[in-house]
This record gives structure tokens, sequence and C-alpha cells, in this order.
């Protein structure tokens, strides 16, 4: 069910702690941290920088890697449980870890413990694992980053699912208590209950229904849809009183597919019970009749929720002027106009470096590919035209309509043939150029860049003899 290894961190100090952070701090606008950058943001009062950074990286807190221009170090997700972890225990949050107790897409739930003994739940947020990495279609959290890294991510992921369990827990909604939050790292109260999907034998199911069903409108008139109201998100106590789980999902009933969203929560309902008890009612609730009563999704800035429709809201409600609209729009174009410039300076510095390192290797593969696609397309075209009079020359016994019908089907299979051909060749040619870059990015330490740049210098003093005499 995953491995957290927490006994490090008792051996960890403060040394350890600052160069950590000093990585963490570094890859907000570098994807490998240099060595020198990690140096200056440590500032360790005596040195010793080198040392720590490679005993980090022999406990799996750091790796270091191989980058396209240069080398540096990266955090792993242990270097960043490790750092959401020293600062809730320097904040009296959590004094004991527990064992786990859940395993899910995007997450790892475990026990712990605060330093008086009373039990809470850690959930720490895992985005970028094999099942859940099509980010960009199913959550918003990138926004207009193109490639932003997997712990940012899960960083926003959990100070969103906070943001919500604070808002909801406060509306009195039979949520888990929110406690605190650190980086990916959320303390929530301790359930003790059953998962309603581990549930077999209920005494009123009708009750337990209707119960869920009015907390699925209850959700939808306070501006919100949970998303993934399913048997696995909600818990039942002993008294099979529900309690539900899991909000970063969460989107605004303005949201463009919030209509889909609220009938997938309630057919999901509706399809459990009928397979697991054998219950089936007519009276189920529609996205038509939501009435709002609260706006939670302008309070919180859901998914699916504009800046206009935050105004037209505070505007009905009479929390914003009109004086005070246009100095806020004036603000914001401001913002929103650095941020592009700032956007735009960072892709053309990226352009340069691209351009830089492929103008190289552009004029000596294209050769080679179009030598390759043509080497490829005769061969495979005389392949299929051998066929063609392998398969005429058997069937002479037919008439000549026979043989031009079979003529032109063995045609068009040997075009579908090569179409299929070229499309294998493509795919197993794209692994073949991944592997090799992944072979290429692993680096041992620091020791290997040094005679790596060693020996580059040598072999370029080498081929420039008309320089060096």
């Amino acid at each position: 069910m995953g491995k957290l290894d927490v006994s490090l961190l008792r051996y960890l100090n403060r040394g350890d702690i600052r160069v950590l952070i000093a990585i963490e701090q570094g890859t907000k606008n570098h994807e490998l941290t240099p060595t020198q950058l990690a140096a200056s943001i440590a500032n360790l009062q005596h040195g010793g920088v080198h040392k720590v950074l490679k005993e980090l990286c022999k406990r799996n807190l750091l790796s270091y890697e191989r980058g396209k221009t240069y080398d540096g170090y990266r955090l792993t997700n242990a270097g960043y449980d490790h750092l959401a972890l020293h600062a809730l225990t320097k904040k009296n949050v959590i004094a004991s870890f527990g064992y786990q107790i859940g395993v899910g897409k995007e997450s790892n739930i475990y026990v712990v413990a605060d330093p008086e003994g009373n039990e809470f739940c850690l959930k720490l947020h895992r985005l970028g694992r094999t099942c859940f990495r099509n980010i960009k279609s199913k959550r918003d959290y990138h926004k207009h980053r193109r490639a932003p890294s997997w712990l940012y991510l899960s960083k926003i992921s959990a100070a969103k699912e906070f943001a919500y369990m604070k808002a909801l827990h406060e509306r009195g909604f039979p949520i888990p208590k929110p406690i605190d939050c650190n980086r990916h790292c959320v303390v929530m109260e301790l359930i003790v209950g059953t998962t309603l999907i581990n549930v077999s034998d209920i005494e009123d199911v009708p009750t337990l229904y209707d119960d869920l069903m009015n907390l699925i409108v209850r959700f939808a008139d306070a501006g919100v849809i949970h998303g993934d109201f399913n048997e696995f998100n909600i818990m039942l106590m002993e008294d099979e009183k529900p309690i539900v789980i899991d909000f970063p999902q969460m989107v605004s009933i303005m949201h463009p597919n919030a209509e889909y969203f609220f009938e997938r929560d309630v057919n999901c309902i509706r399809t459990f019970f009928k397979k697991r008890f054998g219950y089936e009612s007519e009276l189920y609730p529609k996205f038509s009749d939501i009435e709002r009563s609260d706006a939670l999704d302008a309070e919180l800035r859901c998914s699916g929720f504009t800046k206009a429709m935050e105004k037209d809201i505070n505007r009905e409600m009479g929390l914003i002027d009109e004086d005070s609209e246009g100095e806020e729009d004036e603000i914001e174009e401001k913002s929103e106009d650095n941020i592009d410039v700032t956007i735009e300076t960072k892709n053309l510095e990226e352009e340069n470096v691209k351009e830089n390192s492929d103008n190289e290797e552009s004029s000596s593969n294209f050769e080679s590919k179009v030598l390759d696609k043509s080497n490829l397309d005769k061969n495979v075209s005389s392949k299929a035209l051998e066929d063609d009079e392998r398969y005429i020359a058997s069937d002479e016994c037919e008439s000549s309509e026979d043989k031009f019908e079979a003529a032109t089907a063995r045609s068009t299979i040997s075009t579908l043939y090569m179409d299929d051909m070229l499309k294998r060749m493509k795919k197993q040619a794209k692994r073949r150029v991944t592997k090799e870059e992944r072979k290429k990015c692993v680096a041992k330490g620091e020791a290997s860049a040094v005679t790596r740049r060693r020996r580059d210098d040598l072999h370029t003093i080498k081929d420039s003899h008309g320089i060096w005499g």
C-alpha cells in the first residue's frame, strides 16, 4: 500500500532542513536547482553544502539529475513528505506517525496523533501516478502553466481541499473537521466508521437513500457539486449517518458541465443501491430543481466560476459598489499585464535555448529520417507487390473478372498493411528515443559531471587544430 519511512525525520538536523528548503525554493524558477544556487539560498554558517547534498541523495530525499543545459538537484516525494511532516511537528499538530489506512488514485492516508495522544487522519496528495496523469482534462490546477511539477500540483490540490473542508464544516455539512494543512498534507478528524462500499446490510435503506440525495441537493444549493459522490467517498457511522470525504474535484454549479456532474453523482447512488440492496426509487433530484441559497463557489473560486460571475453575485448581494469595482478592474488588469510580460519573457528564453540546442541536431537528423522513411516505403511496397504476384499466379484458373477483383482487394489490403507498419515503426522509434533520453538523464553525482566537462573540453581541443596549432 505504499512506503513512507519517517524514521529519517529524527536524524535530520537543522542544516539538512535548510538545504531541503533551498532546493524547494530553487525549483520555483528552475527545473533542476544548481549547487551554487542551493548554497546561496541555504546560507549555512560553516558551509558544507556539498556534503549535505550527498547525504540527502543517499537517503533518497534528493536526486541528482542531468539536464539539457546544466546539472542539478530535484526534490523527491520522500523529501517533500519530510519537509511537510517537519513543519507539522514544529507546530505541534502531530507528534507520532501510525499505519496506513487507505490508498487512492491521488492520495495516501495515514493515522497520526498529536502530543496529547488524540488521533487524526493525515492525507498525502500524490498527483502524477500512472492512473491519474491526464491532469489537464480532469483538473484546472495548472491554469496557464505548460509543464508544472507534480509536487506543486499536489500542493495546490491539498490547499483546495482544505479550503473546501473548512468552508463546508463552518456551514454544518457532515464532513471531517479540518485541523491543519502544510504543502501537500492535510490533517483532519479521524472518522471511525466503514466505507459504504464495504457495507452489506442496512436497517433502513430508504432513509439512507433520502439522506444522500438531500446531501447532493444541499451541496448544489450552496453553489458547489461534489463531482465524485459515490460509495467510495461516503462513510457510515454506527448510527448509519453518512459522512462525505474527498473534495479536491468539486466544481461550481456555473460550470459548463455542471449538469453532467450533478446527474453523475445522482446516478452513482441510484445504481449502487439497486445493485447492493435491490432498492430503486422513482424519486431523485434533477439539476433544474436547484435553488441557490449560498455563494460558496464565489467564496472559494471553484472550478468553472469566473470573475464576471463572482462580480454579478456580489453585486446582487450588495457586497461591492460600482466605484470600488472600477478600481478592482484596473488593479486586475495591471496584474494580468505583468503576468503576461513575465510569461512572454520566460517563453522567449526557453525558445532561444531550444533553438541553440536543436539547430545542431536538426540538419543531421532530418537527412537520416528521410532516408529511413524512403527505404521503409520501398521495402514495404516491394513486399506488397510480391504478395500480389503470388496471389494472382495461384489463381490462374479463375476468370478475368475474379482476377481483377482479387487484385483490387489485395491492393487495398497492402495499403492498409503499409499504414499499420508505418504506425508501428513510428511507435518503436519513439520508444527508443525516450529510452535513450532517460539513459542520458541518469547521473551518479557531481563527480561524473566534472569528468564529463573535462572530457568535452579535451574533445574540443583535439578537434580545433587550427586554433591550438
